[in-house]
């Protein structure tokens, strides 16, 4: 497979900006991988493709307001800062990889001020053309400052600024802990209500977390996709979570997995026996065509941009051909795209 495979063309106006309100009635495609059918369904009607004893594994990880507008030193110049993994910390001081903007405007050595100058950033190192490594210097709680001034992290193809209303629409029912700098989308899809209805249903709901970190934001630049590396992000799987989901195998359930982080870990956690182990580490599993799934059965997804390697997994799962024909037929049928956009059930 090459990366000119997942290549597509679709109108600007099929990005959505804002999500669904309620968040369960957006539209649901349903594609079955086996024959290759459709369905247009509301989201809501996912209730439908499950049964007593399935599993529905879910992301807890939640999205901090990682983006920050400070001001360069001496020159007040805007600096954006978007923060992506913390990698030290002390009482005053903790070390974080970001990427800034405008890049070229940040050097080593530069200090960047927040919050009125009660809170900067030294930047200690250069990572990649737009990356550095950078040393906060706070007194008290580095996050809650963080909460108090930061933004959402919209992706930039959504089209507009965030606002306050961005830290309930850019957060799923799931979300526990802080970490992740890109939501789960696939999951921004359930409320309350419906996940209550899934568990009268009898289905078993395992809750996993995998803080999703800086490869959502990079393309894929080599045509040869054995030759890109995806960036590392941390998960914990819990005995719990790992004991539910192997019961569902074990009784001959579906494990249906929301979203692509949820995959990335379970599918880097699987045993010789083809079950999953509890599990604390880091994954860099790029998977795309051909890859055998050793713990999904259903996968619950949005539309994706073209040539990212969330689109390669989903092909991976469903068949490349099949999921550019269910994109085709998507945009046909005027489904909303990407993060805040509608939803795909792969069966």
């Amino acid at each position: 497979m090459k990366l000119s495979d997942f290549r597509y063309t679709a109108p600007k106006s099929i990005t959505a900006k804002y999500p669904a309100e309620p968040r369960d009635h957006a539209k649901l495609l349903v594609l079955d991988r086996k024959t290759g059918e459709m369905d247009d369904r509301i989201f809501s009607d996912i209730t439908e493709y499950f049964k007593k004893g399935d599993c529905l594994v879910v992301n807890e990880s939640r999205v901090f307001p990682a983006r920050l507008i400070g001001k360069k030193e001496k020159t007040n110049a805007q600096i954006e800062v978007m923060l992506l993994r913390e990698l030290s910390q002390k009482d005053t001081s903790s070390l974080w990889d970001v990427i800034v903007d405008p890049a070229r405007k940040v050097r080593i050595g530069n200090k960047i001020y927040f919050d009125d100058g009660k809170l900067y950033c030294e930047v200690i190192d250069n990572t990649t053309s737009r990356g550095r490594t950078v040393r906060f210097n706070h007194t008290g709680d580095l996050f809650k400052t963080i909460e108090r001034i930061g933004l959402m992290p919209l992706p930039p193809y959504i089209g507009r600024e965030p606002t306050g209303d961005d830290r309930d629409y850019y957060q799923t029912i799931f979300a526990r802990v802080n970490g992740s700098v890109a939501a789960p989308t696939a999951g921004l899809h359930f409320s309350k209500r419906l996940l209550a209805r899934l568990e009268r249903k009898g289905v078993k709901i395992a809750r996993i977390m995998l803080h999703i970190n800086r490869s959502t934001f990079d393309p894929v630049e080599v045509e040869d996709l054995t030759k890109h590396k995806m960036h590392s992000e941390y998960f914990e799987i819990s005995t719990t979570a790992a004991d539910t989901i192997n019961s569902t195998i074990k009784g001959k359930g579906n494990v249906f997995a929301v979203g692509a982080s949820v995959v990335r870990a379970l599918e880097s956690s699987v045993l010789t026996v083809g079950t999953v182990k509890p599990n604390r580490a880091w994954t860099d599993k790029f998977i795309y065509p051909p890859y055998d799934f050793k713990i999904v059965d259903r996968l619950i997804t949005n539309f994706h941009p073209p040539e990212s390697t969330v689109l390669m997994m989903v092909c991976a799962f469903a068949g490349r051909e099949r999921v550019m024909k269910a994109y085709k037929q998507a945009i046909k049928g005027g489904y909303r795209f990407y993060s805040y956009g509608d939803a795909m059930l792969v069966i």
